[in-house]
């Protein structure tokens, strides 16, 4: 993993390059770089190691996404602020499963990060209501439910958000 500031350094070699390439009428190379530099912008934004974690996730490894997420050894100066929100909700995901409170802190902290879907707000929401259930704080908990609602705009967590809130008439 390379540092968000010498992504953006390689970017502009890469595309100072490519002008050359250009001025010398080797036009196919200039283009070949020019995609090259658009590789390290898109890795500035999107972090190759937090897409990797999210692969991971997608197949239920949760210590293989833990240790991937190891590999990122100073997040608040290595990633952008966008960045440091996935790597807190991939954390807190990863925790829920075991630690509830240490789950919570970071989702909570990704939520104040923020997150770039609209669906992930609502699932770091949903997870959220659900811990300040289970720790039996129900105007907090209904509180979150409907703002994850209001996220989700296609519908995917409307049986979750329908489970969570039959199971939170009981409490």
């Amino acid at each position: 993993m390379f540092n968000k500031n010498i992504k953006l350094v390689l970017a502009a070699l890469v595309a100072v390059l490519a002008v050359f390439q250009f001025a010398d009428k080797y036009i196919g190379n200039g283009i070949l770089l020019l995609l090259l530099a658009g590789i390290f912008v898109f890795l500035y934004f999107k972090n190759e190691v937090i897409l990797w974690a999210f692969l991971k996730l997608r197949k239920q490894d949760f210590e293989g996404t833990s240790e991937i997420l190891d590999k990122i050894k100073n997040p608040e100066t290595a990633l952008v602020t966008k960045q440091q929100g996935y790597y807190n909700y991939l954390r807190g995901i990863i925790l829920s499963q075991t630690n509830m409170t240490q789950a919570e802190k970071y989702l909570r902290k990704a939520v104040k990060l923020g997150l770039s879907m609209d669906q992930d707000l609502a699932m770091a929401k949903l997870s959220l209501a659900g811990i300040s259930m289970q720790k039996r704080r129900k105007r907090e908990a209904q509180g979150l439910l409907t703002e994850a609602k209001k996220l989700d705009k296609q519908g995917v967590l409307k049986e979750q958000i329908n489970m969570m809130k039959q199971q939170m008439k009981k409490i």
